[in-house]
């Protein structure tokens, strides 16, 4: 077996050991070549592959900060692992050690202090590992390699077919209209000079980020695939939510606004607009315990669990 870094010509024998490893999650060549050779952060030292009888049989997707992230700087002491796999026709044979022990000697090296599996910004396919589809990977993760799961992400969606606004739900939103001054409606232009400052202070720069792509298409050519709502009391912007085709999120509102009913207001008036436009599924991929309390009495049920995992270099 040779460990060496990843070549273009890989691509495809890479792709096999994904689709194979990672059953649930595959995805295409436009993806991979979209979300992992074009991300800025990309680079082949960090994507070793195991190469035995003349073909990859394992790999690691690695990523650590060439770019700065926004003004979140380029975390020069953190790194992440977005996939990885080995053949199934391979394993057990020391190959999955090795390809980790081969990154991890390289991150050291560098002076990382830890690597995640795998929550990497922008472009992460899941949040962690599947605890349904993956457990041997989770327990060869902690057994082997020494990880740590960090806290689990939970993925929902929901059914939208005939999706209506509860009776009790209308009712706040059309009284906090007419006795609080608080408006939910679509995003407009005049918007765009709070909202993108509000986002970075109270949500940070990846739903900036989120936010600035949804946005770029819809005051675009494309807004009927986007929804995008606002909720203002007097004036002063205090939530938001978007919604892009089937992926619902991430919505929010402000923290000294919470508890009020405002987010559960946005979430229902959102659906609605996602079920007038014949959309009549919605998914998220990561929320926690509190949050998946709130999309249930919209009918939103889980879909899969993940364990966002870390190691201590």
């Amino acid at each position: 077996m040779e460990i060496r870094t990843f070549q273009g010509k890989d691509e495809l024998e890479l792709l096999d050991v994904w689709h194979r490893a990672m059953s649930s999650d595959r995805i295409s060549a436009s993806l991979f070549r979209t979300q992992v050779l074009l991300d800025p952060n990309f680079h082949p030292d960090y994507v070793p592959v195991a190469v035995e009888d003349g073909r990859v049989v394992g790999f690691i997707l690695c990523l650590a900060r060439r770019v700065p992230y926004f003004l979140q700087g380029m975390d020069p002491t953190e790194a992440w692992i977005s996939a990885f796999g080995v053949h199934p026709d391979y394993r057990g044979h020391g190959i999955g050690s090795a390809l980790f022990e081969r990154i991890m000697g390289k991150l050291r090296e560098e002076g990382r202090e830890t690597v995640d599996i795998s929550p990497y910004v922008p472009n992460y396919f899941v949040p962690g590992v599947d605890t349904q589809a993956y457990p041997d990977t989770i327990r060869f993760m902690q057994e082997r390699i020494g990880f740590e799961t960090l806290y689990h992400a939970i993925s929902m969606g929901a059914d939208l077919s005939g999706f209506q606004v509860p009776d009790d739900i209308q009712a706040r939103i059309e009284r906090s209209e007419a006795e609080e001054d608080l408006t939910i409606r679509p995003i407009e232009a005049a918007d765009i000079p709070d909202l993108m400052p509000f986002l970075v202070e109270h949500f940070g720069w990846d739903w900036f980020r989120h936010a600035q792509s949804y946005l770029l298409e819809y005051f675009g050519d494309s807004p009927h695939r986007i929804c995008f709502l606002v909720a203002r009391e007097k004036g002063d912007l205090v939530g938001f939510c978007q919604q892009r085709n089937e992926r619902f999120g991430p919505f929010g509102v402000r923290p000294d606004c919470r508890n009020r009913g405002i987010g559960r207001m946005l979430l229902f008036k959102c659906l609605e607009q996602m079920s007038a436009k014949q959309v009549y599924f919605a998914y998220f991929l990561w929320t926690d315990e509190d949050a998946a309390r709130l999309y249930s009495l919209a009918g939103f049920e889980r879909r899969r669990e993940f364990a966002v995992m870390r190691k201590l270099l």
